[in-house]
């Protein structure tokens, strides 16, 4: 893949990501409430670069040509969005769910089912659609929702595990259980806290 074929391809996911960022936005001001506060504490946004698609694809046995990402891959386009809690991660997955110009490709709920290390988050794929002069193309856009404490845990995982080799490797991966585990007791009593005070 060239340079010119990768700024090629990228540009109908830049507008697609945009798309669902200014999406995510109107449903933050639309959900916020005086007692709660709005849902979304902040968004990262990011379009892969050439280098991360080509080895993906070679991961996956393809060549790294324009058709191939656009065929098989879901993640070109990615936005992660860090709410508070896991109740307004589903609320606002709800909400997009029922917005009738999207289309949900793929989701996996690793909140309630949680990967074997930890790792709890909410990934969703939507199909967004392109309008051109006299066509219209859906784009995938990878979304994956964290409260804080879930992209604590992940962001440490990442420093300390990625590509990282260690003589006591069980040790370590249930330690980051247990870390996970305890970062989600925290949540979930900081939640009930805010609902008792709704309460008085």
């Amino acid at each position: 893949m060239t340079n010119e074929q990768y700024y090629e391809l990228i540009k109908p996911y830049e507008d697609v990501s945009q798309v669902m960022l200014t999406k995510l936005e109107i449903l933050n001001h639309s959900i916020y409430s005086k007692d709660t506060g709005k849902p979304i504490h902040h968004i990262q946004n990011r379009i892969k670069d050439k280098k991360s698609i080509e080895g993906k694809l070679e991961r996956l046995a393809l060549t790294d040509s324009v058709m191939n990402a656009k065929d098989h891959l879901m993640d070109i386009a990615g936005i992660r969005v860090i709410c508070y809690f896991p109740e307004e991660i589903y609320d606002l997955v709800q909400c997009l769910k029922r917005q009738a110009d999207l289309i949900v490709i793929k989701e996996s709920d690793y909140i309630k089912n949680p990967k074997k290390s930890g790792y709890r988050s909410f990934h969703i794929v939507f199909g967004v659609p392109i309008h051109c002069l006299d066509a219209m193309e859906y784009y995938p856009v990878e979304v994956q929702f964290r409260t804080l404490s879930m992209d604590f845990w992940a962001s440490m995982e990442h420093r300390i595990c990625y590509k990282k080799e260690y003589d006591d490797k069980d040790r370590v991966s249930r330690e980051m259980q247990q870390y996970a585990m305890a970062l989600e007791l925290i949540e979930s009593r900081f939640e009930q806290q805010l609902k008792d005070r709704q309460m008085q």
